[in-house]
């Protein structure tokens, strides 16, 4: 398997808005730079409430460091088809919020007694780190800031944990992770916050967030214990502790981002670690995209190592553009993923098969009922070139070859498919002739 190569990325042009399109991909979304991904569940969708990265200028947040002015949440019914709901909460409408510091970083939001509670950390006029509250009646809002933060707290990314008893916590970062209770309103906390003890001392510890299974109470949060963050968790009896350390679900990134927030859900019956790292800026790490993965856990309760992949997760129609680009594996010699605009990556990623046993698979996609006739293929080979469309596994029946005309140009080429099956299914994609051919999406009709 050879390693995907990568173009260089020309971040002064990135960030640009288009309207969301599906993705049961990684990154999540592709329109806007997205980080620290909250996820919770309500009313049977996935909402994901991320930090919103922003590339900095002069006069607009510090160059070359974090930027964030705003807060958008997204949801999706199927962790397939996202939809953008727009800001919920901006720097500009809350009154305590220094309003050059573009600090709104990373936030969470939970449901009690009726109203959504969106809890979010910035930097304040008074100087320093607080965290904020917002309301909502709806959990895309719009949402109404507090006129001050939560008083006696000072710190940043914000978790608040609900147990099965009705209480309400709050654990947030300030160099150690913090807990304390939230009062019945959820507006304040009573008494003094606690540190968690027994996690490591060494490396800075941030972005808390806690969940319940089976009884266990795990805290996971990112730890720079080496270069760059990883991350960890504990786990305990109590949400308040004591917490023992129990591994890494998590290692550090690949592509080296520093920085990396997680969340844990569990939706239709399958466990999910949302994350981030810095796909459409490879170059630059404080512009970063939202990812999601599956969560296994052993028989004991500890957490399965999560392997980050492009495939992601969500089950894929064959009647969309399926972006192999983001693979579930790949193999051969000459396989290689690179942006299709290098000055706008925005618009996605190719890949290239430059090898006769190169192949590239994407796993779970839906074939309906069957009885599709046509595949439709995105692609370019400026000597002319083919592929063939495989199913499940890298020697399975063929069910069509596509031959793509020479040219420079991008165009699509269709070919008749046979004996399409019913359900869900892997999808290989080879080379099938002597020339090399780039790939954006493969369709069927």
């Amino acid at each position: 398997m050879t390693q995907p190569t990568r173009v260089l990325l020309a971040i002064g042009i990135a960030g640009l808005c288009r309207a969301s399109t599906a993705r049961a991909t990684n990154p999540l979304i592709m329109d806007q730079f997205t980080a620290d991904p909250a996820a919770r569940v309500f009313d049977g969708r996935v909402y994901v409430y991320p930090s919103h990265d922003i590339i900095a200028v002069p006069g607009k947040g510090r160059p070359g460091w974090f930027c964030m002015a705003d807060y958008h949440v997204f949801s999706s019914p199927d962790l397939t088809d996202w939809r953008d709901h727009g800001v919920v909460v901006s720097q500009a409408d809350v009154p305590w919020v220094d309003p050059a510091s573009y600090s709104m970083w990373a936030p969470d939001c939970v449901f009690r007694s009726g109203k959504y509670y969106f809890y979010f950390p910035a930097r304040a006029k008074t100087g320093g780190f607080r965290i904020g509250v917002a309301t909502a009646d709806r959990p895309d809002g719009p949402f109404r800031p507090e006129p001050e933060p939560i008083a006696g707290i000072q710190g940043i990314d914000p978790c608040v944990f609900l147990d099965r008893a009705g209480s309400a916590y709050l654990f947030y970062a300030a160099r150690k992770i913090f807990v304390a209770k939230l009062r019945d309103d959820m507006l304040g906390v009573e008494g003094t916050p606690q540190a968690v003890e027994n996690l490591p001392t060494r490396g800075l510890i941030e972005g808390p967030f806690v969940f319940e299974r089976n009884g266990i109470y795990y805290l996971i949060y990112p730890h720079a214990a080496n270069r760059t963050e990883r991350i960890e968790y504990a786990i305990s009896d109590h949400p308040l502790g004591p917490y023992r350390p129990a591994g890494v679900i998590m290692d550090e990134s690949p592509d080296g981002c520093w920085t990396n927030q997680p969340s844990v859900v569990e939706y239709q019956g399958q466990w999910l670690l949302f994350y981030h790292d810095q796909d459409l800026s490879p170059t630059f790490d404080k512009a970063r995209s939202i990812r999601a993965d599956r969560l296994f856990f052993n028989r004991d309760g500890t957490i399965r190592k999560v392997i980050p992949t492009r495939r992601g997760v969500g089950v894929v129609r064959a009647t969309r553009e399926i972006q192999i680009d983001r693979y579930s594996a790949i193999g051969g010699e000459g396989v290689a993923v690179s942006f299709l605009n290098p000055a706008d990556p925005h618009e996605g990623w190719q890949i290239s098969l430059a090898g006769r046993t190169a192949w590239v698979r994407f796993d779970d996609v839906d074939f309906g009922e069957g009885g599709l006739t046509t595949v439709k293929v995105r692609a370019v080979a400026s000597t002319g070139g083919a592929i063939a469309i495989r199913l499940d596994k890298e020697d399975g029946p063929v069910l069509g070859r596509v031959t793509i005309d020479p040219g420079a140009a991008w165009g699509v080429a269709r070919a008749n498919v046979r004996n399409i099956p019913a359900g869900v299914h892997d999808l290989i994609v080879t080379q099938a002739g002597q020339n090399p051919v780039a790939l954006d999406w493969v369709s069927f009709e």
